[in-house]
C-alpha cells in the first residue's frame, strides 16, 4: 500500500496509489475523492470469517461494541489509480507496522486502512478487559507484514515500555499498543472513581508501545452538546 500524508495540514487526509487489482480496506465513509478508477464495495466486517460464521461475527460485533457491520474495499481498475481518505473526526492519520513478532491491538474506531498485505482478526476481550468505555468487547489485532493507517482525535503520543513500569492511559484515550504488552482494566479510584471524572483507565506492562490520542471524543462532544445548549 503506497500513500502520502501532508503533515502540514491540521487535519490531514491520505492519498493512496493503487496498482491494477490492488484492493484495500478501508474505514466505512472516509473517502474523500478518488479519480474515477477506483471501486468502491462495502463488505461484511469479518476478515478471517466466511460464510454464516462471518455474518454472525460482524452482526455480534456491532452489537456488542458499536463497530460497524461493514467495511469498505476499494480496489484499483488501473496502475496509479488514487483515493484519498480522512477520519470523520478532526485529529491526525497514524502509521504503524505490523510485521511477524510485532502486531499490534487497535481500539474500536481507530482504524483507518490497509493494504493485501495486512490481516487482522476480532478478539473477543475476557468480562474484566473489556473495553466499556468505548464498547469494545472487541479488539482487532494486526496479522501480516505491512502498514496499517488508524487516525485520533487530537494528536498521537506514543509512550515506550522497557519493562521496569507499568503505565495507566484513560480508557478512552487508548487508541493503539503492541501485542506484546499485557494489558488490564479497572476503575480510577476503586468503586468510586467515576467521581473523579476518569472512570475506566487501562493498565500497560511489559516491553512494547502504547499509543495515546491526547483528546478524549466524548468530552470534546459533550463540551459541544452543552455550548449549544446553554
Amino acid at each position: 500500500m503506497k500513500y502520502t500524508i501532508d503533515y502540514n495540514q491540521s487535519n490531514p487526509v491520505a492519498e493512496i496509489t493503487l496498482n491494477r487489482d490492488e484492493e484495500i480496506l478501508i474505514e466505512r465513509g472516509s473517502m474523500v475523492y478518488q479519480c474515477g478508477n477506483v471501486t468502491l464495495e462495502g463488505i461484511l466486517n469479518a476478515r478471517g470469517k466466511t460464510g454464516l460464521g462471518g455474518v454472525l461475527s460482524a452482526i455480534g460485533r456491532s452489537m456488542t461494541s458499536g463497530e460497524s457491520m461493514f467495511i469498505t474495499k476499494a480496489k484499483g481498475e488501473m496502475d496509479g489509480a488514487k483515493i484519498a481518505i480522512a477520519p470523520c473526526i478532526p485529529g491526525v492519520i497514524h502509521e504503524i507496522y505490523a510485521k511477524p513478532g510485532n502486531q499490534w491491538r487497535i481500539n474500536d474506531g481507530a482504524f483507518l486502512a490497509c493494504g493485501e498485505e495486512v490481516n487482522y482478526k476480532m478478539e473477543r476481550q475476557s468480562v474484566g478487559r473489556a473495553f466499556l468505555g468505548t464498547g469494545g468487547l472487541f479488539v482487532m489485532t494486526t496479522e501480516g507484514d505491512g502498514p496499517v493507517l488508524i487516525h485520533s482525535c487530537g494528536d498521537v503520543l506514543p509512550i515506550e515500555l522497557d519493562g521496569t513500569k507499568s503505565i495507566i492511559v484513560d480508557n478512552d484515550r487508548a487508541l493503539a499498543w503492541s501485542e506484546t504488552l499485557d494489558y488490564d482494566i479497572r476503575v480510577a479510584s476503586g468503586i468510586f472513581g467515576f467521581k473523579t471524572g476518569e472512570g475506566f483507565v487501562n493498565e500497560f506492562s511489559g516491553v512494547g508501545t502504547v499509543l495515546v490520542q491526547t483528546r478524549n471524543l466524548k468530552s470534546v462532544i459533550a463540551q459541544i452538546a452543552a455550548t449549544h445548549s446553554s
